[in-house]
């Protein structure tokens, strides 16, 4: 049910970093602050100050974890084009929040079961997309224009990663997704 670009396509590295680089993810801007206040409330709600997590993807203005460490959360950063401190991904974390990265996998299956042998038992994984759906017309949906964006999941496909990657539960609320250790 999913809907992705056929690797053939996929952006090469430096287009995609060219991209990202024109996002303006400025930790100050109260409209990028409110965009990610759903990423940051489930957190806020799931973890303690004291747990540990990881911004997956932080990118050139990690907001959502500078909005978790206001509130005294320990989060650390990792992003391939712009943190790559490969001994993050050695570690193992409380959560993991994803905030509009999950969409930018060319490897989903590779970089799920990644994400999830770095979460501790009792811990969970946040991510933040749009997700395709029976009801929208691909070909007029804005969220497929971005040539980074190259997979759509379709809430049946969250079922399979929560299933394949034992994951014990899966919440959605909007373009929150939650997936839960037991």
């Amino acid at each position: 049910m999913s809907v992705f670009m056929a690797p053939a396509f996929h952006p090469p590295s430096e287009q995609e970093k060219a991209r990202y680089e024109t996002h303006n993810n400025d930790v100050n801007d109260p409209g990028y602050r409110a965009f990610v206040t759903p990423l940051v409330q489930k957190v806020l709600e799931s973890h303690q100050p004291r747990e540990s997590g990881l911004d997956f993807g932080a990118g050139t203005g990690p907001v959502a974890a500078t909005i978790l460490r206001e509130h005294n959360y320990n989060v650390s950063l990792y992003d391939p084009f712009f943190i790559d401190d490969r001994q993050k991904l050695e570690q193992k974390y409380d959560y993991i929040i994803c905030c509009e990265v999950i969409e930018h996998f060319h490897f989903p299956a590779k970089e799920f079961k990644l994400l999830r042998s770095m979460i501790n038992p009792g811990g969970s994984l946040v991510c933040m997309t749009r997700l395709y759906t029976d009801d929208i017309d691909f070909g007029k949906w804005v969220y497929k224009d971005d040539h980074t964006h190259v997979f759509f999941y379709h809430p049946e496909s969250l079922g399979w990663i929560k299933s394949v990657y034992s994951f014990n539960s899966l919440e959605t609320a909007d373009r929150i997704i939650h997936f839960r250790t037991a």
